[in-house]
């Protein structure tokens, strides 16, 4: 026998940290805790920094990598693209893991996971690099999913706290990674390896403070809902669209931006830092533009505003005088970083229920990580073609022109047509 929800539509503050496993009653019911609440805040603190650094902290050594191991551009940006990929790939397999071995279980093996991809990238050449970002990506989308439903759980009159404490340490992880380790690779006399391998310690400084998690009781499963017909929804489609094309810019800029502004003159460290700076202005813009957007009748304006300014900033780092870099930087932060919100935001404000919400968010990472890892291997073969980056703005007006359509499409004030049923 089943029922049909009539949930109200999920409010944006408390929603914004989508539950995958929301589906199974009786998971999400709050354990007696075991350890002291700022144990857990520090735990999922620390979590959150280690969910970037495998992404940013390869760009900055990555013209270094391609001399010392005689790789194309083309090659490098499958380096770029692979991390990204199994976001998508790797994601959906959470929650399974989660009903069989428990979430608190399941984010420890995957951060010991994180800890030997990171590791694997320093050793056997290019294949290690290629299997170590493999396995960094697998582990990031997996745990990715996971976090944000024991946040939800353990912090429900905070979600809104937690959700910008969550934001803020993956932009100071993603920050940390990208201005650190052209120094690390001074420190440690020239060896990219040994500066990409030290991002393995945090990994295993978060599994570490999470061991207490462990012994939470995982939770008997009460039923299960099932939702229907959002694969068939054009809203969806935008919507997962949108997330992966305005991502798809955001992994260019992670794997690539270091060496466009290397080649532009500044130094290896300076390109370090100033790609640093435009990642932590995110953390201003992904906390504002949502409580800005939800004063607007629709988000259609708020996503042409953000879009504009993440073109603008690209542009101008391609192009602009490198006197004048820190400002475009600062734009393209403030744009990535409402655009990347947005995506979170539309992922709730086109949901009719929290389960809805839940499968949407599966479908647009999902598929939209997919999209997303196509741009930085994009951009590398452009290059390798030819031979400098300056037609590469061609391809980001392309994908932003795109991401604008159907961020137009789905800033539109609607919800999806799909259905929760309870499953008994």
């Amino acid at each position: 026998m089943s029922r049909t929800t009539h949930s109200a539509p999920p409010s944006l503050a408390d929603e914004l940290l989508i539950d995958a496993e929301i589906d199974d009653d009786g998971v999400q019911q709050a354990p007696v805790p075991t350890t002291p609440r700022w144990l857990l805040v520090l735990g999922l603190v620390l979590i959150g920094i280690n969910l970037r650094p495998a992404l940013s902290s390869l760009a900055p050594v990555l013209g270094q990598i391609k001399t010392e191991i005689g790789i194309s551009a083309t090659m490098a940006g499958l380096l770029t693209t692979l991390p990204v990929l199994c976001l998508g790939l790797f994601g959906p397999l959470a929650p399974q893991l989660a009903r069989r071995f428990g979430s608190e279980r399941s984010i420890a093996a995957v951060l010991l996971l994180l800890a030997a991809g990171i590791a694997l990238r320093s050793q056997l050449g290019l294949h290690g690099l290629l299997l170590g970002s493999l396995l960094s990506g697998a582990a990031i989308g997996m745990i990715g999913v996971l976090l944000p439903g024991i946040v939800k759980r353990d912090f429900p009159q905070q979600a809104g706290l937690m959700t910008g404490v969550y934001t803020m340490a993956l932009c100071l992880g993603a920050a940390l990674a990208a201005g650190a380790t052209v120094p690390l690779d001074h420190l440690f006399g020239q060896r990219w390896q040994a500066a990409l391998a030290f991002w393995a310690i945090p990994a295993l400084l978060a599994f570490a403070v999470w061991w207490p998690q462990l012994g939470q009781g995982q939770q008997q499963h009460a039923g299960h809902w099932q939702v229907s017909g959002l694969w068939r929804e054009a809203l969806a489609w935008q919507v997962t669209a949108y997330m992966g094309l305005q991502s798809s810019l955001s992994y260019i800029v992670f794997g690539w931006m270091p060496s466009i502004l290397i080649e532009r003159g500044l130094s290896p460290l300076d390109a370090g830092l100033m790609m640093s700076l435009s990642i932590m202005v995110q953390v201003i813009a992904s906390l504002g533009v949502p409580l800005l957007a939800q004063r607007c009748p629709d988000q259609r304006l708020p996503i042409a505003c953000v879009m504009t300014l993440t073109l603008a900033g690209l542009l101008g780092m391609l192009y602009a005088p490198p006197s004048q870099l820190w400002l475009w930087a600062v734009l393209l932060g403030i744009g990535q970083g409402g655009a990347f919100s947005m995506a979170l935001s539309l992922l709730v404000l086109r949901s009719p229920d929290s389960h809805v919400a839940a499968h949407l968010s599966g479908m647009a990472q999902g598929v939209g990580y997919t999209i997303a890892a196509c741009g930085p291997l994009a951009a590398g073969i452009i290059h390798d073609v030819a031979g400098n980056w300056a037609p590469v703005g061609w391809l980001f007006g392309g994908i932003a022109g795109a991401a604008l359509c159907f961020g137009l499409l789905a800033g539109r004030q609607r919800l999806v047509r799909a259905r929760a049923v309870r499953l008994d």
